[in-house]
Parts: C-alpha cells; structure tokens; sequence
C-alpha cells in the first residue's frame, strides 16, 4: 500500500480544535493528505502554492478571518480552490465569498457525504487551476528577462506594429528594432511571431 495518499492534500484552517480533528479523522478515512492549522496567520507561513491542493476554512476565527485569508491569497495570485465552513448567521457574507471566486460554502453541522463530494471537485478544479498557474509563472519568469526597452517593443509587436511604426513610437531605428526583436525571440525561445504572442498574452492568445 502507498504511504502517499493518492487523492491530493486538503488543507484545514478553523481555530476550533474539535472541527479540525473531525475533519482530519473523516478526510483521512477517504484517502485524503490532510493538514491542519488552528489560524489562518500559521497557514499562510507554511502555505507551499506548488502543492495541488485545496482548502477548507472557517469563516469567523480569531486574529485573521476567512475573509482576510482569502484576500491574501486572491492577492498572491494563488489557484487554491476554497470551501468556507460557516455558521447560520454567516450564509450572507458566505455568499460574498463565493463572488469573490470560493467554490462553495458548508453550513455546520455538515453532512459528512457532501463535504467529501465538495473536496472531490474542488480537488478535480485544483489540478486544471494550478497547471495554469504553473503555466503563467513560467511566462512572468520568461518575460523578466527582458529590458524595459524590449518590453516596450514587445508590446508593440503584440499590438501588430510594424517595425517602422515602432521605430517611430520610440524614436529609435529600424535596424535597433530588428536587433530588439531578434534579442527577444531569443529570450523567450520563440521560433515565430505566433510563438511570441502565446508567450506574451498568455491564456488569452488566439487559438491557432
């Protein structure tokens, strides 16, 4: 038998030490890594975002809320697909949670059966979220590599400029504008324009 669960990892942040028991001991029992923390303050400091994951977490705690946590994680960028627990009179600010991009909320008492079936499909969700995320970090580290000057003519090149009309927006020459491309497809491994502007626009490329 593997001693990795084969599942995914679920994180549990609630301040309360009977829910995260309950939870670690149903969520095991199904196969799941489980890792608990008693504040969301403690889960952020060990957060690893390469990890695909999801999380579950309680909507009022002491020190900083659900709330807080999921601001600071729509902050850093982070694909982690979030499930609140929250209690009767939290239905309204859950709801607002759930604008913000939260993949559901669960009142307490939960039912053991829908909390499962909730992390199955937050976890299914988390596989395709954080191969994007994977994806766009890989992009931000190839275009870091560039010089202000050749984002600047990258942009123009996206923005279907021909080399004369960038030349001009930037009062440079022609020839520095080949050599700036040429420094650029180099740079970003690019063969063909068409690379380039996956590179560049990322999800938003047209499909070719």
């Amino acid at each position: 038998m593997s001693l990795i669960p084969k599942k995914g990892t679920v994180y549990v942040v609630d301040d309360d030490e009977a829910v995260r028991d309950s939870l670690q001991w149903l969520l095991e029992g199904k196969d799941y890594r489980v890792r608990c923390f008693d504040s969301a303050e403690s889960f952020l400091s060990r957060y690893d975002p390469r990890e695909v994951a999801c999380l579950i977490v309680d909507i009022r705690m002491g020190g900083m809320t659900g709330l807080e946590l999921q601001d600071r994680l729509l902050e850093r960028r982070s694909p982690l697909p979030i499930v609140f627990i929250t209690g009767h009179g939290d239905v309204p600010m859950a709801v607002n949670t759930m604008k913000k991009g939260a993949m559901d909320f669960i009142q307490k008492p939960f039912k053991e059966e829908e909390l499962v079936g909730l992390v199955e499909r937050m976890l299914d969700h988390a596989k395709g979220a954080f191969a994007e995320y994977q994806s766009a970090a890989s992009r931000d580290a190839l275009l870091s590599k560039l010089t202000s000057r050749e984002a600047q003519v990258l942009e123009r090149i996206v923005a279907g400029r021909l080399n004369k009309q960038i030349a001009d927006d930037l009062g440079i020459s022609i020839k520095t504008v080949e050599a700036h491309r040429a420094n650029i497809m180099e740079k970003l491994n690019a063969n063909t324009v068409a690379d380039l502007l996956k590179i560049a626009l990322g999800q938003n490329a047209p499909k070719s």
